[in-house]
């Protein structure tokens, strides 16, 4: 297999596997009132159905990214997908919606191991020059599986069941199978470090605790020890994880990572640009459809816009971002999103699609479109080649915790009903979560050009001398060190 060629198929798998944990978790948003019409529960399980993937997602991400690092890309990819389609079959069949619960956490542990290696592929078989093109490319068809996940949904919804949106899983995992037989397997790495289970446990009882208490308060009240122990627990938990994560031997989330300006900047500004996404998209379907009174289908059109100018624009963004640097476009977006949101507080009932939904949606997507290739690349690029699968974990986890608390958090900010008013305190707070990410990023974040070219310059004559670049092993995968992509400043320099 050429180089070129095995570049070709590891980004089509790279996308086909992130996109299947990116649209289960956002397919789920437009079946929500079905659910619940089937299984009871009220506006608690909705939060649960999303939450409880959301929270293994988010907590063991981390560990996931370590374990694809340390066991090899592929095989860690392989294991999410068959967990990935065994927990997909266990919600369609789900009966109650504990058993729906239970299985949607399992399956977001599944989901964990997918994203980190997909993206861990890109950055170990593309050279620096080809990776902003190509990672723009992952996280236009990736993102745009939040936009994608509602139309899906309503379709399944109205025409069959809700079931089939667990079930549809199976099709695109069995492609990915087949697609990566011809890569082989990858061998683990010899050097691998330990696994820092204590760390794991430790960062899913403190989200877990958290999580409970924010979308159990709605029922029981804060006062209610259900409610009050988890939330104590929670927080203590968190705190205990950041203590142990600085002096464990081998974390799952090394905080020197964070030393580099862009990755803990950027990172800062993933959390509330995702809070904002995640946000929402969760409360627009639903509220379409139960305040509203569209079907399923249509309100998932109803994000068909931002949809198209994701998949369209993505791309181009992230070239331009790795031309001229990812400061403007990671301030720009986010702003020009957080606007799009607050057009949409012209709803009312009757709702009036045309002119008080669509002009925001429109907006909405040019934002999302010049904002996520940039903030993906300038993460990336802020760390070293060989701990790429371990920086992805850790932005991507950053982005699941952040919905997941955004969204355990909706009780709160909608009084405890989605009605018109409701929804008009969720749009305020969406876009104020999205001015903050935009303000973050213009204060935060650097150009690599701006801070990197006194090191580019003695990087690169040292890799003249050394006469070493960036390359797969074609046997399993991993990059080869070189001095270009050694990361010696906040941020690697990148073409």
């Amino acid at each position: 297999m050429t180089g070129m060629d095995r570049r070709t198929r590891v980004l089509v798998i790279a996308i086909v596997v992130a996109f299947i944990a990116f649209l289960d978790g956002a397919v789920i948003n437009i079946a929500l009132p079905a659910i619940e019409a089937e299984l009871g529960g009220g506006l608690t399980l909705q939060q649960w159905a999303v939450d409880a993937y959301l929270l293994t997602l988010g907590s063991l991400i981390l560990l996931a990214g370590s374990l694809s690092d340390s066991f090899g890309r592929l095989r860690i990819l392989r294991i999410g997908l068959y967990g990935f389609g065994l927990t997909s079959i266990v919600c369609a069949i789900a009966m109650d919606g504990t058993v729906l619960v239970v299985a949607r956490a399992l399956q977001g542990a599944a989901g964990a191991l997918l994203v980190p290696s997909s993206l861990a592929l890109i950055i170990a078989n593309f050279p620096s020059a080809e990776q902003g093109r190509a990672i723009g490319r992952w996280t236009a068809w990736t993102t745009s599986a939040f936009l994608i996940g509602p139309i899906l949904g309503g379709a399944l919804v109205d025409l069959v069941s809700w079931r089939l949106v667990f079930a549809i899983n199976v099709v695109p995992i069995a492609v990915a199978l087949v697609m990566m037989h011809p890569l082989g397997r990858d061998e683990p790495n010899p050097d691998r470090a330990r696994v820092d289970w204590l760390g794991a446990t430790l960062g899913v009882v403190g989200l877990g605790g958290t999580v409970f208490a924010l979308i159990e308060q709605g029922r029981l009240g804060w006062a209610d020890p259900l409610v009050f122990v988890p939330a104590v627990v929670g927080v203590v938990a968190l705190v205990a994880f950041v203590l142990w994560e600085r002096r464990a031997p081998h974390p799952m989330l090394p905080l020197s990572l964070f030393e580099a300006r862009n990755f803990a900047a950027g990172n800062l500004a993933t959390w509330f640009i995702y809070a904002a996404f995640m946000l929402g998209l969760f409360a627009l379907p639903i509220f379409l459809q139960e305040v509203g009174g569209f079907p399923a289908t249509l309100a998932g059109l109803a994000t068909l816009p931002p949809t198209a100018m994701l998949v369209v624009l993505g791309s181009w963004f992230g070239t331009l971002g790795g031309r001229f640097g990812p400061r403007f476009f990671m301030s720009a977006g986010p702003i020009v999103v957080a606007v799009g949101y607050l057009l949409t507080l012209m709803v009312d009932v009757p709702v009036e699609y045309w002119w008080q939904v669509f002009p925001g949606m429109l907006v909405v997507g040019l934002g999302m479109s010049m904002t996520v290739a940039p903030l993906t690349s300038a993460i990336l690029g802020a760390v070293d080649p060989s701990r790429a699968g371990i920086g992805s974990a850790v932005n991507n986890a950053v982005a699941r915790i952040a919905g997941l608390v955004s969204v355990a958090s909706i009780g709160v900010i909608v009084a405890g009903q989605l009605d018109v008013s409701g929804y008009h305190r969720v749009a305020i707070v969406t876009a104020a979560l999205l001015l903050v990410g935009g303000v973050v990023s213009w204060i935060g974040i650097r150009n690599p050009s701006q801070t990197a070219d006194a090191g580019a310059a003695a990087t690169t004559e040292t890799a003249d001398a050394a006469g070493s670049t960036v390359e797969a092993d074609p046997a399993d995968g991993q990059p080869r060190t070189s001095a270009p992509d050694a990361a010696s400043s906040d941020e690697r320099p990148r073409s």
